[in-house]
């Protein structure tokens, strides 16, 4: 935890204590009087579901994005697939991937584009992230497995500007800009956002495999990418009015994202690329709307995205890690034909609910959910494609009922849910393999959950919560309909079913007027059906998603924090999550060779450590300067099944140790912020995703100016 100065007074300073993943408690003295007030984010974690706040404001000042924030959350794992702008995989208490539904102020993320994620949104927007693990509350209206994410941006009344520019190693540079502004005399808000950040992606590549011709043979040698370029521009605006008789928020909004990613490798680091390209953008607009009339509260949110992708790959030829090639018979990524995909991918979603307070304490929710994906694929190469144009509707209705007891010390919560599917599938390439012959290409198919959620206070320093979800997770169309690169499709994917439960203990402790001690500790199990994972062919270097009949998950994480006179913070939280394959016999009825087998190319353990120490008023400018480091520990993992090879063959990614150091000063109040940092200092070997290199020691500044 971190502990700042936000504003003071002559004679009654008001100081924030602010955590490494967002402020805890606000104090104002009076005299010798403190009163302890808690922030929405520890309000949340305090609630009744099993949910991590992440706070942005002590991290805004820093050469990051959200996904190495919340990384750094207990229960979470942000994997990668190389540097910037590569796909990704978020894991929650050991379910991930598309298991993860993400949302921005509950609204999901892909409204802004298929390709955008959680590098693409400006910090500076952003005032925390929720991560609800294994049980989602209905206003959020999703078919999520494993949990969400959902980001919160800021709403404070006043106008502002907040401008970054950051630049390091790699040829990476990022700019964001967000703003706003009320017109004089008026409750019209203008807010305005821009960022755009770039990348060579050109870190060094070690012990890669090449041909060696004056030693006639292949070698394993470090060699730099060369073929991994990235550009993110994502811009918007939103106006609209809040606190009026007619609404307590209305606004509109629109924006255009553009994502241009070069093709380095496929699935596995063995398969290089040096032409094969992917360009995406997408042009949205939206609405949203929110009114309390007497004890009932109502609220939509509407939005229409038009999403326009691009794969080439075009280029006969087959590269190696120096750069050199050689002529080959099929395209780089499929080894067929000259392909020059286009997707186009609309997607409408609308968002609506009812809040009523029947009785004090007691309340009940209704909330919809429309979401319709289209897919339709055209190829401006391969004459011998035929066009497709796939829809995948969803429909997400939920029932809540929750009430407060005892002065608030008991909260329940009680839902359910109808998860609607249907779709109109049109594309038959490679049959056999994507399961067109398998399925009715018009189908309408309903599943139901339910869940409850509880919390008891029994003293100021000790909470208990507990939940449980029959939860339903409708496959997306990345994993049915492929991603026109490294992902086939698979039309014949079942949702997944999980039976979530989730049992925790949570409390802040205070020693004195310096000392504050925070802790949280959960358990958890999921028994999963029809697990939905990724699985990889080695020889052609693609993915496909399929299903395993049944997978059961448990384990617990834990989250401790300490703060020492509102200047020094430690902070440290580890996770463990046993994935286990129950599927003891397969469908032609002999032994499955991976039964009770953890479940392969998952971090199963792991841990993050983080110490900071912020010296104020140094000079008579109001400054500040922090000095943080952080630590990341990951345990070893097999690659594939364990039970398949031998030990001695089996691939494994190994433990690793990654280290950063950052230091950033302050000065007029905020007004002026400079940092710099580093990154992986020992610049150790780092893995994700199939064994996929991540960058070494990489070396950032940023500068930020706020003017408010």
């Amino acid at each position: 935890m971190t502990l700042s100065s936000v504003e003071a007074f002559s004679d009654n300073p008001v100081v924030s204590s602010v955590s490494s993943d967002g402020h805890d408690s606000i104090y104002f003295n009076l005299d010798a009087v403190t009163v302890v007030g808690k922030s929405d984010g520890r309000k949340l974690r305090e609630g009744a579901l099993n949910v991590n706040a992440v706070e942005i404001k002590t991290d805004v000042n820093r050469m990051t994005n959200l996904n190495s924030l919340v990384n750094r959350s207990a229960g979470v794992k942000v994997r990668r697939e190389g540097g910037a702008g590569s796909d990704l995989d978020l894991s929650i208490n050991g379910l991930s991937g598309n298991s993860i539904r993400y949302f921005i102020d509950g609204v999901p993320l892909d409204s802004r584009g298929s390709q955008v994620n959680l590098d693409n949104i400006p910090l500076n927007l952003v005032d925390r992230v929720e991560l609800y693990k294994g049980v989602v509350p209905i206003h959020l209206s999703s078919d999520a497995l494993g949990g969400v994410v959902n980001i919160v941006t800021k709403k404070k009344r006043e106008n502002y500007l907040d401008a970054s520019y950051g630049f390091g190693s790699f040829h990476t540079h990022s700019a964001d800009v967000a703003a706003q502004w009320f017109i004089p005399k008026t409750a019209v808000a203008i807010r305005p956002s821009f960022e755009i950040s770039s990348s060579r992606n050109d870190y060094k590549m070690k012990g890669v495999e090449i041909w060696s011709e004056e030693q006639d043979k292949f070698i394993f040698t470090d060699l730099k990418r060369f073929h991994d370029d990235y550009l993110s521009i994502n811009t918007g605006i939103e106006a609209g009015v809040s606190g009026v008789a007619w609404a307590d928020a209305f606004y509109v909004n629109a924006g255009y994202t553009k994502i241009d990613k070069e093709i380095q490798t496929g699935a596995m680091q063995n398969k290089v690329y040096g032409m094969a390209q992917r360009r995406a953008h997408a042009w949205y607009v939206g609405t949203r709307y929110a009114k309390t009339f007497g004890k009932i509260g109502a609220r939509f949110n509407f939005s229409h995205t038009w999403d326009h992708s691009e794969t080439v790959d075009t280029a006969y030829r087959k590269y190696s890690w120096d750069g050199s090639w050689m002529p080959a018979s099929g395209n780089e990524m499929r080894n067929g034909a000259r392909t020059w995909r286009v997707y186009n991918r609309p997607l409408t979603v609308f968002n609506a609910g009812l809040d009523y307070e029947f009785l004090e304490n007691h309340n009940i929710a209704f909330a919809y959910m429309l979401n319709r994906r289209g897919n339709r694929q055209t190829d401006k190469a391969d004459r011998q494609f035929e066009p497709t144009n796939d829809i995948i509707t969803k429909h997400i209705l939920s029932l809540a009922y929750s009430h407060a007891l005892f002065e608030q010390r008991w909260q329940n919560m009680f839902f359910v849910k109808d998860y609607i599917n249907s779709t109109s599938i049109r594309q038959n390439e490679h049959a056999t393999i994507v399961g067109t012959d398998k399925i009715d290409p018009d189908a309408t198919k309903s599943y139901c959950g339910a869940g409850v959620g509880s919390r008891f206070t029994l003293l100021q320093e000790i909470s208990f919560k507990a939940s449980y979800e029959h939860s339903v997770r409708l496959p997306l169309s990345r994993e049915l309909l492929g991603n026109g690169t490294t992902v086939l499709a698979n039309l014949a994917l079942k949702p997944e079913e999980s039976n979530n439960y989730n049992l925790g203990i949570i409390g802040t402790l205070y020693a004195g007027d310096v000392n504050v001690f925070t802790y949280e500790v959960n358990g958890f199990i999921r028994h999963v059906q029809n697990y939905i994972r990724a699985n990889v062919s080695e020889r052609e270097g693609y993915m496909q998603y399929l299903n395993e009949p049944a997978i059961k998950i448990k384990g617990m994480d834990f989250d401790l924090g300490y703060v020492w006179d509102r200047k020094l913070s430690v902070k440290v939280n580890g996770s463990w999550n046993d994935a286990r394959n129950m599927r003891k016999y397969k469908t032609d009825g002999n032994p499955s060779a991976t039964y009770k087998n953890r479940v392969p190319n998952k971090p199963w353990l792991f841990a993050n450590a983080e110490v900071s120490y912020t010296f104020s008023n140094i000079t008579r400018y109001s400054d500040k300067l922090r000095i943080e480091a952080d630590h990341e520990w990951i345990n070893w993992y097999y690659l594939n099944w364990e039970a398949y090879g031998s030990a001695s063959s089996k691939a494994k990614i190994p433990t690793q140790n990654i280290t950063s150091l950052s230091i950033s000063y302050s000065w007029l109040s905020d007004r002026y912020n400079i940092s710099l940092q580093c990154d992986n200092i020992f610049d150790c070997l780092a893995y994700d995703n199939y064994m996929l290199q991540k960058p070494g020691r990489a070396f950032y500044a940023k500068f930020r100016i706020y003017l408010h």
